[in-house]
């Protein structure tokens, strides 16, 4: 299945269309599509576009909760262990 700009290879939307999927499978899902998404492109923009998109027809679906975690976790900021939270200076 072809799918458009958001989501090229069609796998979120088809993830939607998949009668008891579970949360694991929604994450597997995901990361495929995440990584098929070019390295200069805003993840967080698609992942907020593809929720404005999905969330409102199906706001309980395991893909809507594996979306707003993705969108969560690009807006996060993450403290960073070991040497690289060392001064180097």
């Amino acid at each position: 299945m072809k799918g458009d700009a958001l989501d090229p290879k069609g796998l979120i939307t088809e993830a939607y269309r998949i009668e008891g999927i579970t949360v694991s499978e929604c994450r597997s899902i995901f990361l495929d599509w995440a990584l098929s998404v070019p390295v200069d492109v805003d993840t967080g923009a698609l992942i907020g576009t593809l929720l404005a998109r999905f969330e409102p027809e199906a706001p309980e679906h395991p893909m809507t909760g594996v979306l707003r975690e993705g969108l969560d976790k690009m807006t996060t900021p993450r403290r960073r262990g070991g040497y690289r939270a060392r001064d180097r200076g």
